[in-house]
C-alpha cells in the first residue's frame, strides 16, 4: 500500500555505477552514490533485476540463469580487501579504465579472476554454512546448473546428456561429488553479493532511501529454474519449448516483440498454490522495500507465440489468473509495495485488475505529448496521485534523445504549448523532469540519464535489438554537489523532501 507521501527518486541500476573494475558493483562507488541522493533529497532508488547476466544473451538482466541468484558481477573487490580475502595487489593488477560504457567482456574475465582467487582465500566460514542452509531451496541447484554448464562450454541443458537432462538422481549425485568445488565457488559468490547487498541495503535505510526493485515476468529457458521445475513451464517431452513468450506491435515494435521465455503451466502452479512463486517473491521481497511488476498485463492475459515463429505477430492473447494470484500474494506479503508496469497494449480487463488490486501504474511523461490531450493517460494534467510517474524507463529513449530523433514536430509542438513557451534539446529533460514534480503523483522517479540531460547515445535499452545495451554507465565527476541542490531544491519545491 502508498504511504501517500510525496517523493522522488532515480533510476540506475547497479551495474552503472562508478567502480574502478569495468562495471558498477556494490563498493565504495555505490555509498557515494546513495550519499549524492541523500544530498538531492531523493528517497527512491530503483533498478535493474538484480540476477545474473550472460554476454551470450546480450548481458540483459532480463535474461538470467537465474530467478533467485543475484549476478556476482557486482560484488565488490574493494570490500573483499576489508574482509581479507583480497589483497590490495591483486586488485592493483585488475584495474580498468573508468569508461561510459561496459566493456563486459573485460569486466567479466576481472571480476572471475578476483572471485576465484577470493574463494581460494576463504577459510571455514559459520555465516556461510549457516547461509547456505537457509537459502537450500534454489542455491544447491543454481551452483549446480552452473557447474554444469560451464562444464558442457555453455551449451543448454536440453543439449546436456539426457541423465543430466532429465535430472535422474544418479547422475546428479554423481555431478556434484565430480563438480564439488565449482559448486562450492559458486555459493560462496552468492554468499559474498548478497552479504555485500544487505550492507548496502541497510546503509540506503539509515539515509531515508528505499530500494525499487524489478521482478520480470518470466525466466530464461537455459535456467536454473526451468531445468528444476520442469513441469510449470509449458515444455515438451524433450524440454524444447512449445510456445514463447512475447508482445504483439506497439510503440517499441511494428513487428511485435519475441521474447522467447518458456510460458507457464498457470493451471499447474494454481493447483500447488503458487509455491513457486511465492518463494521468488519472498526473495525479491528480501531484497528490496517496493517491487515494480514487470509485464503486469502477462498477468492478467499473455501473449502466445509457437516456437517455431521467427516473429510475434502471429501470437494469440491467453488468459492468467491475475486476480487470484496477487491477492494471494498481497495476502502473503502484505507490507511489500508493489508496482504495476502497464505499458504497451493495455485492454480493460487490464485496467480492472489493477484497479481491483490496488496496484499504481506507470506514466511515462515522455509519451504524454501525441494524440488528444483530453485522453493521453501519460499527459501530466491526468495522472492520479496513486500514479507513479516517469520521465522515462529504462526501455525508452533519453527525453532529450527523444526529442531529438523521436518526437514528431505536432508532439513539440505540444510539449511547447503544454510548458508556455519553446522547449529546447538543451532543457528538455528538465522540462520534464518539473513536469513530473509537479504532478499530483505521489512518486516521481527520473532515469539518471536524464537528471545529467544526456542523449540517445546514453539510453540503457533499445527493445529489439540484441546488441549494445545495458551498457551505459554513469562517470563519477558527473554527480556533482552542484547537480544535488537543483534536484533537492525542485523536490522541495514540490512537496517531495522538507
Amino acid at each position: 500500500m502508498m504511504n501517500n507521501k510525496r517523493t522522488s527518486g532515480i533510476l540506475m541500476h547497479v551495474t552503472s555505477l562508478p567502480s574502478p573494475f569495468g562495471i558498477g558493483d556494490l563498493g565504495p562507488g555505490a555509498y557515494r552514490f546513495i550519499d549524492w541522493m541523500q544530498k538531492a533529497g531523493q528517497h527512491l532508488w530503483q533498478i535493474l533485476p538484480l540476477t545474473p547476466t550472460e554476454m551470450a544473451w546480450g548481458n540483459s538482466p532480463y535474461s538470467s540463469p537465474s530467478a533467485f541468484a543475484i549476478n556476482p558481477l557486482i560484488i565488490s573487490p574493494e570490500r573483499l580487501v576489508d574482509e581479507g580475502l583480497l589483497t590490495r595487489r591483486d586488485l592493483a593488477a585488475c584495474r580498468l579504465p573508468e569508461k561510459s560504457r561496459i566493456d563486459f567482456a573485460r569486466a567479466v574475465k576481472v571480476k572471475r579472476a578476483l572471485l576465484e582467487r577470493a574463494f581460494q582465500n576463504r577459510s571455514r566460514s559459520v555465516s556461510f554454512d549457516r547461509y547456505r542452509r537457509k537459502q537450500r531451496a534454489w542455491l544447491e541447484d543454481y551452483a549446480l546448473f552452473m557447474a554444469l554448464r560451464e562444464f558442457h562450454q555453455g551449451r543448454s541443458w536440453v543439449d546436456w546428456p539426457k541423465p543430466l537432462r532429465d535430472r535422474e538422481p544418479k547422475a546428479l549425485t554423481e555431478a556434484r561429488r565430480e563438480f564439488r568445488d565449482v559448486i562450492d565457488f559458486h555459493a560462496f559468490c552468492q554468499f559474498l553479493v548478497e552479504r555485500q547487498w544487505t550492507d548496502l541495503r541497510r546503509a540506503c535505510a539509515k539515509r531515508g532511501i528505499q530500494i525499487v526493485g524489478d521482478l520480470p515476468i518470466y525466466v530464461n529457458h537455459d535456467s536454473s529454474d526451468v531445468w528444476c521445475h520442469r513441469d510449470l513451464f509449458q515444455l515438451r517431452k524433450d524440454g524444447w519449448p512449445r510456445a514463447v513468450s512475447g508482445v504483439p506491435p506497439d510503440y517499441f515494435s511494428k513487428t511485435g516483440q519475441l521474447w522467447g521465455n518458456p510460458l507457464y503451466r498457470w493451471d499447474v502452479m494454481r493447483a500447488r498454490n503458487y509455491r513457486w512463486w511465492m518463494q521468488r517473491i519472498e526473495r525479491n521481497a528480501a531484497c528490496c522495500d517496493v517491487l515494480r511488476i514487470d509485464h503486469f498485463r502477462g498477468f492478467v492475459g499473455y501473449w502466445s507465440v509457437p516456437a517455431t515463429h521467427k516473429t510475434a505477430l502471429r501470437g494469440r492473447w491467453v488468459k492468467a489468473p491475475a486476480l487470484d494470484f496477487f491477492t494471494r500474494v498481497q495476502k502473503r506479503f502484505p507490507k511489500l509495495n508493489l508496482i504495476a508496469e502497464d505499458l504497451g497494449v493495455i485492454t480493460d480487463d487490464v485496467r480492472d485488475a489493477m484497479e481491483r488490486l490496488h496496484l499504481p501504474g506507470m506514466r511515462p511523461i515522455l509519451f504524454g505529448f501525441g494524440g488528444d490531450a483530453r485522453t493521453n493517460p501519460y499527459a501530466p494534467h491526468a495522472f492520479s496521485p496513486r500514479t507513479v510517474a516517469y520521465a522515462g524507463t529504462h526501455d525508452t529513449n533519453t527525453v532529450r534523445g527523444w526529442f531529438d530523433r523521436e518526437a514528431k514536430a505536432a508532439e513539440r509542438g505540444r510539449l511547447d504549448r503544454y510548458c508556455g513557451r519553446a522547449v529546447t534539446s538543451r532543457d528538455v529533460s528538465w522540462t520534464l523532469i518539473h513536469l513530473g514534480m509537479q504532478s499530483v503523483a505521489e512518486r516521481v522517479i527520473v532515469p539518471m540519464q536524464d537528471v545529467l540531460s544526456l542523449g540517445a547515445s546514453d539510453r540503457m535499452n533499445l527493445p529489439g535489438s540484441a546488441k549494445g545495451n545495458w551498457a551505459w554507465r554513469v562517470r563519477s565527476g558527473l554527480m556533482t554537489a552542484s547537480l544535488a541542490r537543483r534536484l533537492r531544491r525542485l523536490s522541495a519545491a514540490t512537496g517531495r523532501v522538507d
